[in-house]
């Protein structure tokens, strides 16, 4: 089933289902209000949902048109959001462009940071523009919701508690990096809020592209209206979705409506170095950063320069039929009114 919440003049936002071509929904207020309210109970919830789903699809509860301009994130706020590194292609160049070594251990042990949860962006919502020596920076990712999680959980464990699927651009701001992880204690400025899918999906909507914790379809980036990637989300994969969540629940606990990220969607190119751009007949870049990086290689000097006011962003992914999943995150930078 296909889940979104659309604005309702609250902070969650109204969950309701939505048909498997996103051209209708049915609120699903009667089962619960908000999707956060839903996984809270996930179990019971879920089956009731999945049975609205249907009636949708036969055409027999009414419904309306669907408009993703019309949605929130499926969680517009969510009580953790954890970003990993399932693809360490992406570690590799960013780490590169900071004149930084990738340590032995990132191959064998997720890299993650905790973002602010408190607010999302929504999928059309502006990304807020201050200051263009800040870096903008889009991060094309999947993302998962989990159920609750128990501390300890196996990667094998961790699959079954994966409820929902969606994508993100996980924004950053590269020019304020660098100072940032030198105070040796993570990400907080660098990391604004991020923007999710108008649609989250359960996996079983993925049918076989959702294998062994990964989606294994092409992750769209469009920038300014022209393709900047088409990276293979289920290639050069070096974690799992499961695992980034095994990961995240080590230590702790993970409460129902947590978002575990995969990171940049980044792939290597055929023999095995930095990818080539879309234009070039590679896959391309699903950031900025990366295309940066291998300009400075090729160059000495980047060429490519960060987003400013008035850029445009889109980030979406299709089924093998060509039919969008997830809708489409469509952003533009620009001033704070």
């Amino acid at each position: 089933m296909k889940l979104a919440s659309l604005k309702n003049g609250t902070r969650d936002g109204g969950l309701v289902v939505v048909s498997r071509d996103l051209t209708r929904y049915s609120e699903a207020s009667a089962v619960a209000p908000t999707l956060q309210a839903a996984l809270d109970d996930w179990a019971r919830i879920a089956p009731k949902l999945a049975q609205l789903s249907h009636q949708v699809e036969l055409g027999s509860v009414p419904t309306g048109r669907f408009h993703e301009q019309a949605c929130e994130s499926p969680l517009p706020r969510a009580y953790q959001w954890a970003d990993g590194s399932a693809y360490i292609n992406h570690v590799e160049l960013v780490r590169r462009a900071r004149g930084a070594e990738v340590p032995a251990q990132f191959y064998t042990d997720p890299l993650m940071y905790q973002g602010g949860s408190d607010g999302f962006l929504g999928p059309r919502q502006a990304i807020p523009f201050v200051d263009p020596a800040w870096g903008y920076d889009m991060e094309g990712e999947i993302a998962v919701i989990t159920d609750d999680v128990p501390m300890g959980v196996s990667e094998a464990a961790a699959l079954a508690h994966i409820q929902l699927v969606m994508l993100c651009n996980d924004l950053s701001l590269r020019g304020l990096i660098p100072a940032e992880l030198a105070k040796g204690f993570g990400f907080f400025q660098a990391k604004p809020a991020s923007a999710f899918s108008p649609v989250a999906v359960t996996p079983d909507e993925l049918g076989t592209a959702w294998s062994d914790g990964c989606v294994h379809l092409p992750l769209r980036v469009d920038y300014n209206g022209a393709p900047l990637g088409r990276a293979e989300a289920g290639q050069d994969v070096t974690f799992s979705l499961a695992r980034l969540v095994a990961h995240a629940a080590r230590t702790r606990t993970l409460c129902a409506g947590s978002i575990i990220g995969s990171g940049t969607v980044s792939n290597t190119g055929p023999d095995g170095g930095p990818g080539t751009p879309v234009a070039e007949g590679g896959r391309g870049y699903s950031c900025l950063a990366e295309i940066r990086m291998i300009e400075t290689l090729a160059h000495g000097q980047p060429v490519t320069p960060f987003m400013d006011e008035g850029d445009t962003v889109r980030i979406e992914m299709l089924d093998r039929a060509g039919q969008s999943i997830f809708g489409a995150i469509e952003q533009t930078v620009q001033r704070p009114l």
